[in-house]
């Protein structure tokens, strides 16, 4: 059956009928039994008589009879048949017309979707996202936002976005569609990207009798003690533009209104004050004849911030404080907002392009697919107004927001380029901002169920698995074809590989630009800085860059200016939050034109799991209480791992003092074992110690046993799998700053309360 999948469609008919007669023979003739391994069997002869099936284009009868197969098995209790069931009836749903057949099992979809394996759920979920439409929309919604209470913290965004899409896709009316965008940001505000927002605030600008509503809602959700940022952001902005127009409604005057905005002021960061200025402006124009109380209050808010060190929030008060003495002309001046030009939602135009392109498939194709997608490119980068927009692309969301700009001495920012560029002058030399109240509102981030995507999903690729070829041929993405002649100077894999030993360096380099890198860490928050170094006496121009950081990781990058000045060095702070253990790698995609030449490139930034690291020398005392503590899987685990670069134990206590990670000599009696801790660090674990023990084999140095514990599973497993890449696939590029002390010699004899016979003996 899956070599007639290589052919092409049969087209004579008495084969057809025969090997259709087949076929059904076996989807009808095959059902779960108690024996599990015939069940293993049957059910691999069933799933590729299925995928045949489909890659035939059977006629919609048989369709039907296989979508009913399918739904008896979503319903079963063991797991694996239920995941194969919802995955391929999603295969059904792309390649055929079976919709109306598919929908007769929402009810157990839609139960699939709350199982506990996260795998199960996020199939449940595609099969839910593929199957709505305008008959089931409200109901889909619905169930997708009462689930997003419980849902696992690493599938809130998909969520989020998948149901975004949904009601803007199929919404009954504009005010429903409010509605769920607002709950969505009241029950997952941390995991909106605020392309969604923006939409919400589009729809509203564009439809007048919208507007009352969205308002009183605004004022509805941010009269709550307990607000979002995200939620004060849109609500902020709508009651700034149309307030005015519950005016004759109680608890609504202008006054009221500002009061319910100005509460939140306080609790937000500084990328949102500027918003609040504009809506305070707003709200102020507004009231003409001013009110004397009102203006006073809001002129005192515009004062205290006409000396803010963030250029943004400074600009915005000492023009609107003068715009707003300018009496009855600044009703024109503050006039509403215009509508947005009338265009397709480039969230909705994305997803009926990849479903367009899915559909044409074969089913073979299909299954040689890996696991689709969990999201869809949101939005366009360019509004109308000509700001840019965040984007979220699958899980990697896009991060470009002004600087806070608030200086700490004890960071540097000292240039980082080599000294064969020559003498740049530096401009716009502003060091990491640091907001004060990062830690205590920023947005919380917990981990699901460890190991829980392990069964089914393919994890996000992590930037430390692929060789240096690897990265050299996929390092410089060029935009058009035949135009991105650029070649870099040096290897951009060893350099990337540098920068995770070391905390300065040279990331990238060709005949034009140079991008160096300067960083510190501090437990799990890190400032790097960015030197974009123009190395021509012209200018280049069209410069963007964007940080697509994976799940794990907060990133917040500082505006970057369009353009860097001939034989200049423009500085851009980024500041990072690690938020669990994870390998995945972020990636600069950065952007410039020089002359003819357009020049793009992705670049892995090395914000990477070491950096979270502290060594932490134990003594024996400290070392056997917490072994013993961690009996097993998943917090302890142990690994025969082949392939290993053949080094001197030494060299390898070395590599490993480098990765953060601190040899103990004299804890193990083997002489070619090594026994090492560290201290792990993010927002959600916080501290949690490490423990590390590898046993060399002196006759193969290219294979070991190595054993990794702590009290995270999640944490143990990253680990592990991060000292294999080194030790097995990561060349050496650079050395340890300081040589960790070698393993101590054993000893002739060792006394029966030696603390390494007792590690021995553990062991």
């Amino acid at each position: 059956m899956r070599a007639l999948q290589y052919f092409p469609t049969i087209e004579d008919p008495n084969t057809r009928r025969t090997l259709f007669e087949v076929l059904q023979w076996i989807l009808m003739g095959t059902d779960v039994v108690k024996n599990v391994n015939k069940n293993n069997a049957s059910h691999a002869v069933l799933f590729e008589a299925l995928a045949l099936v489909m890659h035939l284009d059977a006629e919609k009868e048989m369709m039907s009879q296989c979508v009913a197969l399918l739904g008896k098995f979503i319903a079963v209790r063991e797991p694996n048949i239920r995941y194969l069931g919802l995955e391929n009836m999603t295969r059904m749903l792309i390649v055929a017309d079976v919709q109306e057949s598919i929908k007769r099992h929402q009810a157990q979809i839609i139960t699939s979707l709350k199982d506990p394996d996260i795998s199960i759920c996020r199939r449940a979920l595609d099969l839910l996202y593929g199957m709505c439409d305008i008959t089931n929309a409200k109901d889909i919604v619905e169930e997708l936002l009462q689930y997003l209470n419980s849902a696992d913290f690493t599938m809130r965004e998909e969520l989020s976005l998948k149901a975004a899409i949904l009601a803007e896709k199929f919404a009954p009316d504009l005010s429903w569609y409010v509605d769920v965008i607002l709950q969505l940001i009241e029950k997952a505000g941390d995991f909106i990207s605020d392309d969604i927002w923006f939409r919400v605030v589009q729809f509203v600008t564009n439809n007048d009798d919208l507007q009352p509503y969205a308002a009183a809602k605004a004022k509805e959700y941010l009269d709550k003690p307990a607000v979002d940022e995200k939620m004060v952001k849109v609500c902020a902005y709508i009651l700034g533009e149309y307030s005015h127009l519950l005016a004759r409604r109680p608890g609504c005057s202008p006054k009221e209104i500002f009061s319910i905005i100005h509460e939140k002021l306080p609790s937000v960061s500084t990328t949102t004050i500027p918003l609040l200025l504009s809506a305070y402006a707003k709200i102020l124009m507004h009231t003409q004849p001013p009110d004397q109380v009102l203006q006073n209050q809001i002129w005192t808010i515009f004062t205290k911030y006409e000396s803010c060190i963030d250029a943004e929030i400074q600009q915005r008060a000492v023009e609107y404080f003068a715009l707003s003495r300018k009496g009855a002309a600044v009703m024109d001046i503050l006039a509403e907002m215009p509508k947005f030009p009338e265009r397709q939602s480039s969230l909705i135009k994305k997803a009926e392009d990849a479903e367009a392109d899915t559909a044409e498939q074969s089913a073979l194709k299909l299954r040689a697919q890996q696991q689709p997608s969990n999201a869809l490119v949101v939005t366009d980068q360019h509004p109308s107004n000509g700001e840019p927009l965040p984007v979220f692309v699958g899980q990697l969301s896009v991060v470009k927001a002004p600087n806070t700009n608030n200086t700490e001495d004890h960071y540097s920012t000292e240039p980082v380029l080599s000294q064969e560029n020559g003498n740049l002058s530096q401009v716009d030399q502003q060091p990491p901002s640091a907001d004060p109240l990062s830690d205590l509102l920023g947005p919380l981030a917990i981990e699901g169920p460890p190991g829980a995507t392990v069964q089914y999903e393919n994890s996000a690729v992590s930037g430390l698995e692929s060789g240096p070829d690897v990265v050299d041929g996929s390092a410089i993405v060029p935009v058009e074809v035949g135009t991105n002649t650029i070649q870099p100077i040096g290897n951009i894999a060893v350099r990337f590989h540098a920068l995770c030993l070391k905390d300065s360096g040279v990331l990238y380099e060709d005949p034009y630009i140079q991008i160096g890198i300067k960083a510190e860490w501090r437990a799990h928050q890190g400032r790097l800085v960015l030197f974009l170094g123009n190395k021509n006496t012209s200018p280049l121009v069209s410069v963007q860059a964007l940080i697509l950081p994976p799940a794990h990781l907060k990133m917040e990058l500082s505006l970057v200016p369009d353009t860097i000045p001939p034989r200049a060095q423009v500085q851009c702070p980024l500041e990072v939050v690690n938020l669990r253990p994870s390998r995945d790698v972020a990636v600069l995609d950065f952007s410039y034109k020089f002359g003819t030449h357009m020049v793009n490139i992705k670049l892995r930034l090395p914000v990477v799991l070491n950096k979270f690291l502290q060594p932490l020398p134990v003594s024996a005392e400290e070392f056997f209480p917490q072994w013993r503590s961690l009996s097993g899987p998943p917090l302890k685990l142990q690994e025969v791992v082949r392939g290993v670069r053949p080094m001197a134990l030494p060299e390898m206590a070395n590599l490993l003092h480098s990765y953060r990670i601190a040899i103990s000599p004299g804890l193990d009696p083997n002489p070619n074992n090594l026994v090492a801790s560290t201290t792990f660090y993010s927002e959600n674990t916080r501290a949690i110690v490490c423990l590390v023990r590898i046993e060399t084999d002196p006759a193969d140095r290219t294979q070991l046993r190595m054993t990794v514990a702590s009290g995270d599973p999640t944490l143990t497993f990253e680990l592990k799998e991060f000292i294999k890449e080194q030790l097995v696939s990561i060349p050496t590029v650079a050395q340890a700053p300081t040589p960790a002390p070698p393993a101590a010699p054993p000893t002739p004899q060792i006394p029966p309360n030696d603390p390494a016979a007792l590690l021995a003996d553990l062991l």
